[in-house]
C-alpha cells in the first residue's frame, strides 16, 4: 500500500486537488478540470491547458499524446504538448489528479519522503527543504514505454492504448540529485541491498489491486544522474506530471519516473507488485502472439522496461505529406539510454538498400534528442525515407520491428518509415 505523505491525509491530498466526490466531467475551481470514461472531450477539456490537438487514448485517465506536426516545432516540449500517461484513478472513484491545484494551494507545504527499507536510521526528506538545496538540471527525453504500440499490431493486437510515436518529448528537469542526497543521510542501508525501490501518493483504483511501485538496480548507470525533479523546463512540475516531486532518470521509461513520490526504501529484491512483475516486462527471446502473455513473463524470462532502446524518428517530411521536387530536407531526432554516445543516425531512400549518414548536432545532453537532418535532391513520386539509429555500443534499431513483438507492446524501436509524395 502507499504510505501517506506527512502532513497530507488522503482526505487533504484529494480536497486540494479538487477531486473527492467528482462525478462526470466537472469544472472544479481553478484551471481543473475532471473526466470520466464516457465522456469524449478534447484534450483541453480533460487536462486543462493541453492543446485540443493532442490525440486522446484514454478519457477517463487522462492518457493522450502528441501529434508529431506540434512535437517537432519545440525543441523543448511545453506542458501543453507533453503526452500524458496515467495508470489509474488517484481517489478510486473515477477522477484523477489534473494539472493543478486549487487556487492558493500550495502542494509542497507539508509534503514528506520518507527514506527507509533495510536502512539502520529511516529518515523523512521534506520537498520544502529539498527545494533550499542546490539544484542539478537534467535534459532528458521522458517517453511512455507504450510509445509506438500500434506498430506492434501489424502482426497481433496487444492490450494498451495504440500510441504511434507520439508518447514523448524531449525536457529540462530541475532537482536535486538522488545519491549524493541518501549518501548525506547516513542511512547505513544493508549489505544485502540490491535495489532502490519507489512509491508515489497514487493508489489502485481496485482495493488490493498492484500498486505503482517500481525498484531499480543500485548498479544501474542512470540512477548516478537520477534525481528528486521539483521543476519542469523552468516551472514547478505540474501535479499531473508527477509534482510536486517526481523521481526522474534519464534514460528510463516514463512508468520508471515515479510521480507524486512519497517513499524510497533500501531492499533486497525487487517490489512484488504485478506492475513490475508481470505488466512492464520485456521477454528475453522472441514470442509467438497469442501463445505467450504477460502472465508468462517472469524474472527468468523477461526484464523490466528500464532503459530505452536505441530509435530515431521522422519529423520531416511527415507521413503522406507531398513536398516539392528538388532538394529535399529530411529531419527528426534520435536518442538512447545515455550510458554511451549515440553514434550515429543512417537514412535511406531505396528500402534500405543504400545508407548514407545524417549529420547530428550536438545534443543537450547524453540523455537529450539528438537532432539529425541531411538533404537528397528527389524527383517527383512517391518515395519513402528509413531511418537508423546506432549507438557507440552497436545497439541499433531492427529493420524490422515486429522482431521484438511482446505481450505488452513496450519498447517499438524499429526503424522508422515514412512513405511521402515528392510533386
Amino acid at each position: 500500500m502507499t504510505r501517506t505523505a506527512a502532513g497530507y491525509d488522503r482526505r487533504t491530498f484529494l480536497k486540494l486537488t479538487g477531486l473527492a466526490g467528482a462525478a462526470g466531467l466537472v469544472r472544479l475551481p481553478g484551471t481543473m478540470h475532471v473526466a470520466m470514461a464516457a465522456d469524449a472531450p478534447s484534450a483541453g477539456a480533460i487536462i486543462d491547458g493541453k492543446s485540443p490537438r493532442m490525440i486522446v487514448h484514454n478519457a477517463k485517465l487522462g492518457v493522450m499524446e502528441t501529434p508529431l506536426e506540434l512535437l517537432r516545432e519545440h525543441h523543448f516540449t511545453p506542458k501543453e504538448l507533453l503526452y500524458n500517461r496515467t495508470h489509474f484513478p488517484v481517489d478510486g472513484s473515477g477522477a484523477w489528479v489534473a494539472t493543478t491545484a486549487a487556487p492558493g494551494a500550495d502542494m509542497t507545504q507539508g509534503w514528506t519522503i520518507s527514506v527507509g527499507g533495510l536502512v539502520q536510521r529511516p529518515k523523512s526528506i521534506k520537498v520544502t527543504d529539498l527545494a533550499q538545496m542546490q539544484q542539478t538540471k537534467r535534459v532528458s527525453v521522458m517517453q511512455c514505454a507504450g510509445n509506438g504500440r500500434s506498430y506492434y499490431w501489424a502482426k497481433a493486437k496487444t492490450p494498451g492504448s495504440g500510441w504511434k510515436h507520439g508518447g514523448m518529448g524531449n525536457l529540462v528537469w530541475e532537482g536535486v540529485p538522488l545519491l549524493p542526497l541518501l549518501k548525506s543521510l547516513e542511512l547505513s542501508p544493508d549489505a544485502s541491498v540490491r535495489f532502490l525501490t519507489a512509491n508515489g501518493k497514487d493508489v489502485p483504483a481496485v482495493p488490493g489491486g498492484a500498486d505503482m511501485i517500481k525498484s531499480f538496480p543500485l548498479t544501474a548507470p542512470q540512477l548516478a544522474d537520477a534525481i528528486l525533479a521539483l521543476r519542469m523546463n523552468g516551472e514547478p512540475i505540474p501535479i499531473i506530471h508527477g509534482g510536486p516531486v517526481r523521481l526522474v532518470i534519464p534514460g528510463y521509461y516514463g512508468n520508471m519516473n515515479v510521480k507524486w513520490l512519497t517513499d524510497l526504501d533500501f531492499t533486497v529484491e525487487e517490489t512484488p507488485s504485478a506492475i513490475m512483475q508481470k505488466t512492464y516486462r520485456m521477454p528475453l527471446e522472441p514470442v509467438e502472439p497469442g501463445k505467450f502473455t504477460t502472465q508468462d513473463l517472469t524474472q527468468q524470462n523477461s526484464v523490466p522496461t528500464y532503459g530505452f532502446a536505441v530509435m530515431s524518428v521522422v519529423f520531416a517530411p511527415l507521413a503522406g505529406q507531398s513536398v516539392r521536387a528538388g532538394d529535399v530536407e529530411l529531419q527528426g531526432v534520435a536518442w538512447n539510454d545515455g550510458v554511451v554516445s549515440l553514434g550515429e543516425v543512417r537514412v535511406s531512400l531505396d528500402q534500405g538498400r543504400t545508407w548514407r549518414v545524417a549529420q547530428l548536432e550536438a545534443p543537450d545532453g547524453p540523455y537529450a534528442w539528438h537532432p539529425w537532418r541531411t538533404t537528397a535532391r528527389l524527383s517527383p513520386g512517391d518515395h519513402e525515407v528509413w531511418v537508423r539509429a546506432i549507438d557507440a555500443w552497436g545497439r541499433s534499431q531492427p529493420i524490422d520491428g515486429l522482431t521484438t513483438w511482446n505481450p505488452g507492446g513496450w519498447d517499438w524501436h524499429g526503424v522508422d518509415r515514412v512513405p511521402f509524395r515528392v510533386v
